[in-house]
């Protein structure tokens, strides 16, 4: 499972302009599975999105397709953690054993 932690690099108009094509992006992998959570950071510097089901180059390649990346306003880090623990609500999220 990965944490990506998206930093903007642009100025907020800029990044609201492509926002629209962003949220397209998301809602591809979503139903794709990859994406399970996404959205802003407080304060709005960037955003985070937890994503599973894909390799870390996987993941590399699918982010470079986000408008964000491709209109060059924000930077990714990506976080790779292999959780065993989580609330009831969330344990099929867990791999199996």
């Amino acid at each position: 499972m990965f944490v990506v932690i998206v930093t903007y690099l642009r100025p907020l108009s800029e990044v609201d302009a492509a926002v629209p094509d962003h949220r397209a992006f998301l809602a591809r992998h979503y139903a794709a599975g990859t994406f399970l959570l996404s959205g802003p950071q407080v304060p709005r510097s960037g955003g985070v999105i937890l994503a599973r089901n894909v390799s870390r180059d996987a993941l590399t390649a699918l982010l470079a397709e986000d408008p964000f990346s491709q209109r060059g306003l924000a930077e990714y880090r990506i976080v790779e953690f292999a959780p065993n623990l989580a609330a009831a609500d969330f344990a099929h999220l867990l791999p199996a054993d």
